[in-house]
């Protein structure tokens, strides 16, 4: 993950900053979106004073990126204020777009504060099973290789559902996340691994609620959009706790929000993301609107 968003910066310009990074493998051969989304808050962080941190952002996904090519970014200095700075980016593989961001950075300030608490009741981490490893041993040969290749380790609060969704049909779920090695000190890599990790498991909530395993035969998923706002500096290499929930799914879009807590309770960050889901008419158990 750090390969991935350690950008090359580009010595060629126009009227845009321009910007190269690595892909990390896909076993579907299609982009991680959380990459594309960390690797864009990295690049127009680049164009930034260090006193001006990221605290939104807002993007879509236009096109399935290729795992098994790099991407470049373009980076627009819109706008550059006392306190805060917005910068559009685009990122591109072989000349089209993928995805279109715009963000916001400030300066940090004095002001008012609150938060939703942290749910009660959450068992940690350390008292739930590794699951990633379970899945592993249920897919079988091969998908071990790819679970303990990936960034970030998974346990479930809620069972994960990537083969069978066990008990009741809720549309929430949570998951402790972090990422499986110690990362350097650098709090903007932290804050792009917090957009990393914002596009895993999020999804889950609305294919809860139905009974909708990910290996159910036919079905199609992607993101359309992502909106993610940082509230509080964490380390994205000690666990975090990613509380979801899918208040509306309709016209095979579900749309999903996310919560995510350090261990002491601190709302780190908010996200939301719709969705496209498209559901086989034959699956046993749907409700269709």
């Amino acid at each position: 993950m750090v390969e991935a968003l350690d950008l090359t910066d580009m010595s060629a310009r126009t009227t845009e900053d321009i910007f190269t990074g690595k892909t990390l493998p896909m076993p579907h051969g299609r982009i991680y979106g959380g990459q594309v989304l960390a690797q864009a808050i990295v690049a127009a962080s680049r164009t930034l004073p260090d006193t001006r941190h990221v605290h939104s952002m807002h993007g879509y996904f236009l096109r399935a990126g290729d795992a098994t090519n790099n991407v470049t970014l373009s980076v627009d200095r819109i706008h550059d204020g006392r306190s805060f700075s917005t910068r559009r980016v685009q990122a591109f593989q072989e000349g089209v777009p993928i995805f279109s961001m715009i963000s916001s950075f400030q300066d940090e300030t004095r002001g008012v504060e609150h938060q939703d608490p942290m749910p009660e009741g959450i068992p940690d981490p350390e008292d739930l099973p590794n699951s990633m490893e379970e899945l592993a041993a249920q897919l079988g040969p091969g998908w071990n290789d790819f679970f303990m290749a990936t960034p970030l380790e998974q346990r479930y609060v809620t069972s994960p559902i990537q083969i069978s969704v066990t008990g009741e049909r809720t549309a929430t779920n949570a998951v402790w996340v972090k990422t499986r090695k110690r990362l350097p000190d650098d709090p903007w890599l932290h804050r792009a691994g917090l957009a990393f990790l914002s596009d895993t498991s999020i999804q889950d909530s609305v294919l809860r609620a139905h009974g909708v395993p990910w290996i159910t035969k036919g079905l199609k998923v992607a993101s359309l959009d992502h909106a993610m706002w940082w509230h509080r500096d964490a380390r994205v290499d000690e666990w975090l706790l990613y509380v979801q929930n899918s208040p509306n799914a309709i016209n095979s879009r579900g749309l999903a929000q996310g919560r995510i807590y350090n261990r002491e309770g601190a709302l780190v960050a908010s996200v939301a993301q719709e969705i496209m889901i498209r559901v086989p008419e034959d699956t046993p158990g749907i409700t269709w609107s």
